[in-house]
């Protein structure tokens, strides 16, 4: 079973930047299609926002689009948030695209003046 770690959330001013990583383990073969996913609340579902194959082929929606990287080095994605917003304060994990497995801890963002 694969599992994914994440780090390096926060507290940061609006404008700010923060540089997130998720680590996958377990017994792993092959890491195909790997995303960064967010919860912006109790509640309220995950949005995918960015997201990367293994081609290093990458995807973003549009909250994430012109602000935010995702970069993937063997078993560690990273994303790279820049000209944060109150808006992007959330949990954030990272999955796969499909074949999801459990979610992680998560790690929280919290964009604040």
């Amino acid at each position: 079973q694969v599992q994914f770690v994440e780090s390096g959330g926060g507290l940061v001013q609006p404008g700010g930047s923060l540089r997130l990583s998720c680590v996958a383990s377990g017994d792993i073969l092959y890491l195909g299609a790997v995303a960064w996913y967010r919860q912006r609340g109790p509640g309220r579902s995950r949005e995918l926002i960015a997201a990367i194959t293994a081609a290093d082929y990458r995807s973003y929606e549009d909250p994430a689009k012109g602000r935010f990287t995702i970069y993937r080095n063997g078993r560690r994605v990273d994303l790279q948030m820049n000209n944060l917003k109150p808006d992007d304060t959330a949990v954030y994990y990272c999955n796969f695209v499909s074949d999801l497995v459990s979610w992680g801890q998560g790690t929280h963002v919290t964009v604040a003046s």
